[in-house]
């Protein structure tokens, strides 16, 4: 009798015990690779990992959560906005990313891709993708042709991301910039919402 109550004690504890599901940081890892790997969002990942608080600062050892938060009894954000893109305005978007992203991490891609559909939501700026870009005087690329360059795959990817959950990046952004190389200092005055590689965001 009592081998049989060790038993049923072991498999209950074995049951109900807290699964383990921490990944452990290897090299060449980054949270958007850890996210893909284990099929979860940037978000997902990032919600399941309040101890991380940038995206780019991870090490080599470090334990990474890799299930979903639950939250049944919270209520669901709502999708910031319905946009549905042709594959022109697709490829434009990613020319942009390109033009202004080639060197940042996949993160930094989306969340520039964010910034603009942000602005295509925003009352403060035209309503369409290809208005939000050739704007006068609002992005580099257009000034200097390097939105004429095809995309890469990375920066199509960052769009279609953009385009999904992901679009919870960079909330509220409207501006991004390098301020180690930038000649106005206008947005340094502007509310910062995050940094992402050497790119500020702003609202």
């Amino acid at each position: 009798m009592k081998k049989l109550i060790m038993l049923l004690t072991l498999a209950a504890s074995l049951l109900f015990a807290s699964p383990a599901f921490a990944y452990t940081v290897k090299q060449g890892d980054t949270m958007s690779k850890i996210a893909r790997d284990h099929n979860l969002s940037l978000q997902e990942l990032t919600d399941a990992n309040p101890q991380v608080s940038n995206l780019n600062l991870i090490y080599i050892g470090q334990n990474i959560n890799t299930t979903k938060s639950i939250r049944e009894n919270e209520p669901k954000l709502a999708e910031p906005m319905s946009l549905s893109l042709s594959d022109s305005e697709i490829d434009l978007l990613a020319r942009l990313v390109r033009a202004e992203a080639q060197t940042e991490p996949l993160e930094g891609k989306i969340a520039v891709a964010c910034v603009v559909l942000n602005r295509v939501e925003s009352p403060q700026f035209p309503d369409t993708i290809k208005e939000v870009i050739y704007a006068p005087g609002q992005f580099q690329p257009i000034i200097n042709g390097e939105i004429n360059k095809p995309a890469d795959e990375e920066s199509i990817l960052a769009v279609k991301a953009a385009l999904t959950d992901q679009r919870q990046l960079a909330p509220g952004a409207l501006f991004f910039y390098n301020p180690t190389i930038a000649t106005s200092r206008w947005l340094d005055t502007r509310v910062t919402t995050m940094v992402i590689g050497q790119h500020v965001f702003k609202k």
